[in-house]
């Protein structure tokens, strides 16, 4: 495919009625609509919350602020311009804070004078907590546990903390009403992460050393107290989910091991060089649609490193770019894909400005998508002006795998022998995976189209062989583009 010209680049950029070229984006840029307010909305998975395709990022300015910055005006500009899912976190410093005077300003406080009521309905207020534990009589955090609260030992006393931050008094305290649309697990992983915020949530006792995150969530979703860690039997969350930036699988693990569907959301990292790593939109995205949860898109930008930031974790005001694209790499272009990646239902950005919040606005504002082939073509470019080494968040790319822990069950043992053929799923590379085949003596014997497997029950089907000799069995993948990953044989 031949490579868009820069000329041609910046045309589309800049959203021109017409250019001079022959061009796969006309039909998007017809269809966007070019003002400060935030038209287009998706759902929300199974919460049926009605988003805007462009949410308000908690980092960048509203964390870590440079001077002459107000991160308040810029949570106030996007709460008015119609930006309707606000997203923060408790370990990102200030933010929740920062929300929280916001807040005070609309009047979105309950119990107090003028409370705009109908205003906070309208808002989907999220956060997150890296705690893993609900409970720990010993005190442990739990595998990737972290918090910025002081007396923070758990994720009950997370929750507590965002809506002291945001409508208290910042110290503990909090008013009656107050909630929150959202709290995420926020950055698995690891299995061992996943294990941890699953531990005793099916039947938890409270007298347990150890009760995991979601245990404690439900409880506080739910009103229930089914741990003992919830005496008041309060509703302070509607709505939970989970985030991560580096691991497809752990994303799949964690997701599979929902028995009781209390997942709703995956917050995820996507951005144009997506499938330069072990990619989100070909496995988490696809198993968590499979199960109806809304998608979250983040990391649009590679947290700023297609603009000049280097490669890594952002920690001080200097990290946050405040420039709106640049000229070879215009900053509408990222944000259409990642909102055109099926099964993505709306992006977070951090703001650094206005004048940022205003241009991704603008960006987000269409109805037609970009076609695969569409974002194919900027991928290319991508690779051409920004290279590849920008998701230092992401797993490296691994391309497409052999399905996992094959096992052969024995249904009957006679002449004409019956095997269940049982695997796991095999992770794609930078094409999606089509279908499985089913190999006895490497030759095709059955072929089924695939479906994300969203249980950790597996994949199975029954061949038969039909005489008593010794035969191989193994299982394949295959993708898109007609490559194969074989699992090693196993023999009957």
């Amino acid at each position: 495919m031949n490579n868009i010209s820069r000329r041609y680049f910046l045309q589309l950029s800049a959203g021109l009625a017409c250019t001079l070229y022959s061009s796969p984006f006309n039909i998007l840029k017809a269809s966007t609509i070019d003002n400060d307010n935030i038209q287009f909305s998706r759902i929300l998975g199974k919460t049926n919350w009605e988003v805007k395709q462009l949410s308000l990022g908690g980092q960048a300015s509203l964390q870590w602020t440079r001077e002459g910055i107000d991160p308040v005006e810029i949570i106030v500009k996007a709460i008015n311009s119609g930006l309707n899912y606000l997203d923060t976190s408790n370990v990102y410093g200030p933010s929740q804070t920062n929300f929280g005077k916001a807040f005070k300003e609309l009047n979105l406080i309950p119990g107090t004078p003028n409370y705009n009521e109908k205003l906070r309905k309208n808002l989907y207020i999220a956060t997150k907590t890296m705690m893993r534990y609900a409970y720990s009589a010993s005190g442990e955090k739990g595998p990737g546990s972290r918090s910025d609260g002081k007396n923070v030992k758990n994720a009950i006393d997370d929750v507590k903390r965002s809506l002291s931050q945001m409508f208290g008094d910042g110290k503990g305290n909090y008013p009656k009403g107050a909630y929150l649309d959202a709290v995420q697990i926020h950055k698995l992983d690891n299995d061992d992460e996943v294990d941890a915020i699953y531990e005793g949530l099916i039947n938890p006792d409270p007298k347990a050393e150890i009760i995991g995150a979601l245990a404690g969530l439900l409880d506080l979703r739910d009103g229930t107290n089914r741990t003992g860690l919830n005496p008041r039997e309060e509703k302070l969350i509607k709505h939970i989910g989970i985030t991560g930036h580096l691991s497809a699988p752990t994303h799949i693990y964690a997701i599979q091991k929902d028995e009781l569907n209390i997942l709703d959301t995956l917050l995820v990292a996507i951005n144009v060089n997506d499938k330069n790593y072990l990619n989100h939109q070909y496995n988490s995205i696809p198993v968590a649609k499979a199960k109806n949860m809304g998608v979250v898109g983040m990391k649009v930008f590679a947290d700023g490193v297609f603009y000049g930031k280097r490669p890594r974790f952002s920690f001080k005001p200097s990290d946050v770019i405040l420039s709106v694209g640049s000229k070879n790499f215009p900053s509408d272009l990222p944000i259409k894909y990642s909102l055109s990646v099926p099964g993505v239902d709306t992006v977070i950005i951090g703001i650094g400005n206005i004048s940022q919040l205003n241009a991704n606005i603008r960006a987000a504002n269409f109805d037609t998508p970009l076609t695969e082939a569409e974002r194919i073509e900027i991928e290319e470019k991508a690779r051409e002006l920004l290279g590849t080494n920008t998701n230092y968040f992401q797993r490296e790319y691994i391309g497409l795998t052999p399905p996992n822990n094959i096992k052969i069950k024995e249904i009957t043992n006679s002449e004409n022998r019956i095997y269940e053929v049982m695997w796991d799923t095999a992770y794609a590379g930078d094409a999606p995976i089509v279908s499985y085949d089913i190999l006895l003596d490497n030759k095709i014997v059955k072929s089924i189209e695939f479906a994300p497997q969203i249980t950790r029950n597996p994949y199975k089907e029954r061949i038969t062989i039909d005489d008593t000799n010794k035969h191989s069995i193994a299982v394949q993948a295959v993708d898109k583009v007609n490559r194969k990953k074989k699992s090693n044989p196993i023999w009957v």
